[in-house]
């Protein structure tokens, strides 16, 4: 009763707040209310910050859920309570959360928000933090992140739970206090996170329908589980989710993320370790959770040691091999398929996320209505900054808010407005937010950017200090001239190093936010500038003439947006190491014109092409879609370095293979180097 009842309230007042044409249910799928969301916007943050219908949480601490195969896992059950503390009995939606951060680590977020005031003071002093202008803007950015939603969406977001909900937090197989073997996202886990999504729905205090939340690996777990199609899910919130995480993230071009991927591994096999102190106290350790530690103490730090000891393919561990073998089933494992997807779900990425290259992918794959059913949200961050520019006006509504408006869509039937945001959210770098009916391949034709071959050439821009300035052209000069580039470390001090931390470099602002030092070991090629505001959205292509020195060579193109002063910032970066230079023409898009404008490529060891020292070599280079506007005066820049130190470095024997030689495009009008970009305006070019 008191649930129809706030339901009806709610309703009621959306009705007074939102436009006539976003409460008509004919134009719901096309009515945008803006980034903001509007007066609907104004209603879901009221809705989630304002009085709960129960006032407390009660947590039943470490249950115990028994797998099909006999493994046990450990999750905890947050449920509304009354002012007692007493959990209420009537069943309501369930949040699912899979995390191989132990539960501990969600306890310590959570803690906070548990204590009354103090809660709302972390939050608004958080948000209220602005560094822009100083050189460490980014740390400005993380704090905001942390209070616009991004901790409650990691751990527990208590205004949810109060507002009935349940939510259950479980250490995903060989993790936390769970038992097993870590099975890292692949077969045996998506099994596992199938079941707990059933057993969840079959609980006393649920009332079947369950829902998925969480960031990074939690929301790669809730897009896995939701092509799975499991009856009880009807709705997921994945903040920062990948699909293919070899090319996302392991080895994206063939360079294995030497930096981000070691120190998360050691992270999650460190506290996997943590033992249970309270079931110790009580007389309760469970010496099956001692047996499967010891038998699987590191789980793939050992596969990482020997991509970076073993010298030549032949004594590489078997793992490597399948992690880099495009159809073995370890790789299979990891890669998704969104078109399966049948769950209501809200995509939130951001342009320099570790998973960029897949977050607009997975929306646009999922056969679902837009806006209604699907929505993407794309921000101007990194890993550990998604929602960083929420929650003031023009901007979208913070990340817990729009979580929660989704979930009370989909799981309550309240009938709030959320299927009127959006459908595409998106924050153009160099510009504002805009919200738009789709991105890359799925934008209206009045959204959509043309796209037009940039040509590398020799002539000199004057505008960089790089090992060379040349220029980017409209149409072909018929240069004809070897530039060379040698591997170095000033890669250190850039945006794909902030990248590939999460995110944790970009709070030197020097570093992430101006490519200048980095550019200083790289080959530079720049436009004129532009005449008028012009956008760049999609996708993005490079195609390079090289020649190697070596029987191998590793590429890294940035494509940058070159202000007045001479500020270069990346937009989109891309990687590959020569040999794996394959195309996979099945999954691989071109424009009108005929080039790539996504080269798909294969990165796989048994698809490897023979490199000649001293030949020509065309690579196809894809960079993750963008979203991004030249404002007058400035300028399109593509840097080519030889290297991109940390986000990636070859394994071993590939790297041998480089011999850490000079690398060259060779310009040849009859062999061009350009880059397909999509570019809507009056350029002047």
């Amino acid at each position: 009763m008191k649930h129809a009842l706030r339901a009806t309230v709610f309703t009621a007042a959306a009705a007074l707040l939102l436009p006539m044409t976003a409460i008509n249910a004919a134009d719901a799928a096309v009515t945008s209310t803006g980034p903001d969301g509007g007066a609907a916007g104004a209603a879901w943050t009221a809705t989630e910050d304002g009085p709960q219908q129960y006032p407390n949480v009660a947590i039943e601490w470490d249950v115990p859920i028994t797998m099909s195969d006999g493994t046990v896992l450990k999750g905890n059950v947050y449920r509304p309570a009354d002012a007692s503390g007493r959990a209420i009995d009537a069943p309501m939606p369930t949040i699912v959360n899979m995390t191989p951060y132990t539960k501990l680590v969600s306890n310590v977020a959570d803690s906070a928000f548990a204590i009354p005031g103090l809660s709302d003071a972390l939050v608004n002093l958080f948000r209220s933090i602005n560094l822009t202008g100083t050189p460490i803007s980014g740390f400005g950015e993380l704090l905001n992140a942390a209070g616009n939603g991004q901790l409650r969406n990691f751990s527990v977001d208590r205004q949810l739970i109060k507002s009935g909900y349940t939510q259950v937090v479980v250490d995903v197989r060989g993790t936390g206090f769970s038992q097993g073997e870590w099975d890292m996202l692949r077969q045996r886990e998506q099994a596992d996170t199938v079941e707990v999504i059933d057993w969840a729905s079959r609980q006393g205090w649920s009332n079947g329908k369950v829902g998925m939340n969480g960031l990074s690996y939690s929301a790669i777990n809730q897009v896995q589980a939701a092509e799975q199609q499991p009856p009880a899910l009807q709705a997921i919130f994945p903040v920062v989710p990948g699909s293919d995480l070899v090319n996302d993230v392991l080895a994206p071009g063939g360079g294995f993320g030497f930096n981000f991927i070691p120190l998360w591994l050691g992270a999650i096999n460190g506290l996997k370790w943590v033992p249970d102190l309270a079931a110790i106290a009580q007389g309760k350790f469970d010496f099956q959770w001692l047996n499967d530690r010891v038998g699987d103490p590191y789980t793939y730090l050992d596969v990482l040691m020997s991509a970076y000891t073993s010298t030549d393919m032949a004594n590489l561990d078997p793992r490597v091999q399948g992690l880099l073998n495009d159809l073995s089933v370890a790789r299979q494992g990891w890669l998704g398929d969104p078109s399966r997807i049948r769950a209501a779900t809200f995509v939130v990425g951001g342009w320099h996320d570790l998973f960029t290259y897949s977050e607009s992918k997975i929306y646009n794959e999922i056969p679902l209505a837009a806006g209604s059913q699907k929505q993407l949200l794309m921000g101007n961050g990194y890993h550990i900054t998604s929602g960083a520019e929420a929650g003031k006006p023009g901007l979208p509504p913070r990340l817990d808010v729009l979580q929660r408006a989704w979930f009370d869509k989909h799981l309550k039937g309240i009938d709030n407005g959320i299927e009127t945001y959006g459908p595409v959210t998106l924050r153009q770098q160099g510009g504002g937010w805009i919200t738009q009916h789709g991105f890359g391949e799925s934008a209206a034709v009045n959204e959509a950017a043309r796209y037009r071959r940039m040509y590398l050439s020799a002539q000199q821009s004057g505008t960089a200090n790089s090992v060379y300035d040349g220029s980017l052209s409209a149409d072909a000069t018929g240069d004809t001239a070897r530039l060379s580039v040698a591997p170095g470390l000033s890669t250190l001090c850039s945006n794909d190093a902030a990248q590939a931390t999460a995110g944790f470099l970009s709070l030197i602002d020097a570093c992430a936010k101006d490519s200048r030092i980095a550019e200083t070991n790289g080959l530079t090629f720049t436009s004129a500038p532009v005449l008028e505001a012009a956008t760049i959205s999609g996708p993005i292509a490079v195609r390079l003439n090289t020649v190697q020195d070596a029987e191998d060579g590793y590429w890294t193109v940035t494509v940058n947006d070159v202000a007045p002063d001479g500020t270069s910032t990346v937009l989109t970066s891309g990687q590959v190491v020569a040999s794996l230079r394959a195309v996979d023409e099945d999954s691989s898009a071109r424009s009108e014109n005929g080039d790539y404008t996504d080269p798909r490529l294969f990165t796989s060891l048994d698809k490897q092409l023979p490199v000649v020292p001293g030949e020509a070599t065309t690579l196809d280079i894809p960079l993750s879609g963008t979203e991004a506007v030249l404002q007058p005066g400035h300028r399109l820049r593509v840097d080519v370095f030889a290297g991109n130190f940390p986000k990636g470095l070859p394994i071993l024997p590939m790297l041998l293979d480089t011999g850490l030689k000079p690398q060259h495009i060779q310009l040849d009008p009859n062999r061009p180097s350009f880059v397909n970009i999509p570019v809507r305006g009056n350029t002047g070019w």
